[in-house]
């Protein structure tokens, strides 16, 4: 049975393999957010979408309104936190991950 030093160096290992600059910001005592809460490209992409967006309907070019409108979805979309996730990794009962209670 693994210590509970154990537990906590394979748990900083595993936040050093997920998001290296994470760790190193927790070991130098400047935390930042996770990966997954920053979305500072996913409100670029927004901002871009709205734009072209907003603009298209204002010339009546309806190619740029469906860009915007692509381009806004697709944003929207990177705002999802656990986008990254393969399909059923963390969902109990599900093929290679059995129920752990």
């Amino acid at each position: 049975m693994p210590t509970y030093d154990e537990k906590l160096r394979a748990l900083e290992e595993q936040f050093h393999r997920d998001d290296p600059g994470f760790a190193a910001a927790m070991a130098d005592g400047t935390p930042r957010s996770p990966r997954e809460y920053r979305r500072r490209n996913a409100w670029l992409c927004m901002a871009f979408g709205l734009t072209a967006l907003g603009i298209g309907i204002g010339i009546g070019h309806g190619l740029l309104i469906a860009t915007g409108l692509v381009v806004s979805g697709a944003a929207a979309h990177l705002f999802d936190p656990q986008r990254g996730r393969r399909h059923g990794k963390d969902i109990p009962n599900t093929p290679g991950n059995p129920r752990t209670d």
